[in-house]
């Protein structure tokens, strides 16, 4: 994870995005690059909302730089445009949920400023505490490697619910059962997301439970001190 960058896609206004970028002209060729793609998106999708009288659906995708071994992926919703530059060989997925990630984030303390007037460039670069704390998350290979197992054990499972349901079709069962089937197949999509999400809080706490307990000491150690 490499950058990433924030732009409000009604015109293009830059409004957040990673500060610990390297400054390579390699990198400034690529981000270049996503300037280019805000443009082109932020004219398709004002042409398709005046088609579809507003009423667009939020759209993710990715962009291959061959001569850089670079993909820019991006993801477009409520309005914003999120992107983040990664190596070549990096799931596409996990940038898709990290987007997905700080979308959320984002549109939570953001959210009803961005329709504001007078927004400056970069005007919520304070997000930045954000971005570069779960971009470490997301870059750590165990997250890579949960995520990956989730995703085919999840695909295990929507293959073994899609024959079952062929096999019932097959046999004329009632549609109560198909029913229940389906239900079934939300219920285990529901549940690997939440591990996914368990997943991520645990590396969390990994990470930052040392800084917390030394600091706790720190303040203890100062009370006994001075109290």
């Amino acid at each position: 994870m490499e950058s990433t960058l924030i732009y409000r896609l009604s015109d293009g206004l830059p409004l957040s995005g990673s500060s610990d970028d390297s400054n390579t002209s390699e990198m400034i060729t690529l981000k270049r690059q996503c300037k280019q793609i805000v443009n082109t998106l932020s004219i398709e999708r004002g042409q398709a909302e005046a088609e579809a009288n507003g009423n667009v659906e939020d759209v993710a995708s990715s962009i291959e730089n061959k001569g850089s071994g670079h993909t820019i992926h991006y993801l477009i919703a409520s309005g914003v445009l999120y992107i983040c530059i990664t190596p070549e060989k990096f799931p596409k997925k996990l940038a898709y949920s990290y987007l997905s990630e700080i979308s959320t984030e984002f549109g939570h303390v953001y959210g009803a400023d961005l329709t504001r007037t007078g927004l400056k460039p970069y005007q919520f670069m304070q997000f930045d505490s954000f971005l570069s704390k779960t971009k470490k998350i997301y870059s750590d290979s165990r997250v890579q490697s949960n995520l990956d197992k989730m995703n085919s054990d999840l695909s295990d499972v929507k293959l073994i619910m899609n024959k079952n349901i062929e096999s019932m079709l097959y046999r004329g069962d009632s549609l109560d059962k198909l029913q229940d089937l389906s239900q079934n197949l939300k219920l285990q999509s529901k549940k690997y997301r939440k591990y996914a999400q368990r997943i991520n809080f645990k590396l969390l706490i990994k990470q930052y439970m040392p800084v917390v307990i030394v600091a706790l000491l720190v303040l203890l150690i100062l009370y006994r001190f001075l109290f």
